[in-house]
């Protein structure tokens, strides 16, 4: 029980990675609000467990989602999304903006609202989940790739202003994870190599707890047997 007493609040808390994450927080020990566009108190048996159906479109809207979470010592954003399969001369700007929307406007609303509470409580653990492809970018998804290497830079920036305070900022960059999803949409695939949420989740987990907290800026990879 690790993060007794802790309160996590989990963007993208369900679906592929979001179960895995929610539950392992859950397990160890933590009071966990959960976000996302629909979500609800049932998709978790835990009392542990609060839903807040949110949206992170604005810097309004992630205030409004701080005011009703209350103290929140750790935030783990799990938030984003996949597009691509054109060149770059053939990506559209909907294309365009819907990577930068949902891999790293996403985050930057929800530091800027979360910040300046956890500066002056005097600590707090800032998580997010970038990608492989921020550091090795593949022909045919160049915006996906560019918004995941913003959201690195971004959360680093977040660690250098903040570490006066006791506040961290860590990035996981994991290859490709082991869902459902990403299963239909790669049927033909050596799915042993694909990473397991369970192993993105225990991370996490770890990051956000005392044992974790001297790592700050930390942009670890996560590649399982795709290396």
């Amino acid at each position: 029980m690790k993060l007794a007493g802790k309160t996590v609040l989990i963007t993208g808390a369900k679906g592929g990675l979001g179960t895995f994450v929610t539950t392992a927080f859950l397990e160890a020990g933590a009071q966990v609000v959960g976000v996302s566009r629909s979500i609800a108190d049932s998709d978790f048996a835990n009392p542990s467990f609060r839903a807040i159906p949110a949206e992170l479109s604005s810097l309004d809207t992630a205030r409004t989602l701080m005011d009703k979470a209350g103290r929140v010592d750790s935030v783990v954003h799990l938030l984003g999304g996949f597009a691509g399969g054109q060149s770059i001369p053939e990506t559209d700007d909907t294309t365009f903006e819907r990577m930068f929307d949902l891999n790293l406007r996403s985050l930057f609303n929800i530091v800027r609202a979360v910040l300046p509470r956890m500066r002056s409580q005097g600590s707090g653990r800032l998580l997010a989940i970038g990608s492989k492809a921020a550091g090795e970018p593949s022909p045919m998804s160049g915006v996906y790739a560019a918004s995941k290497a913003a959201l690195v830079s971004l959360m680093r920036t977040v660690a250098a202003e903040n570490r006066d305070r006791c506040i961290s900022a860590n990035v996981i960059l994991p290859g490709t994870m082991d869902t459902p999803q990403n299963r239909a949409a790669n049927p033909g695939a050596d799915y042993s190599k694909w990473v397991h949420p369970a192993q993105v989740a225990a991370l996490l987990v770890h990051l956000a707890s005392d044992e974790a907290a001297q790592v700050n800026g930390a942009v670890i990879p996560v590649f399982g047997g795709d290396i």
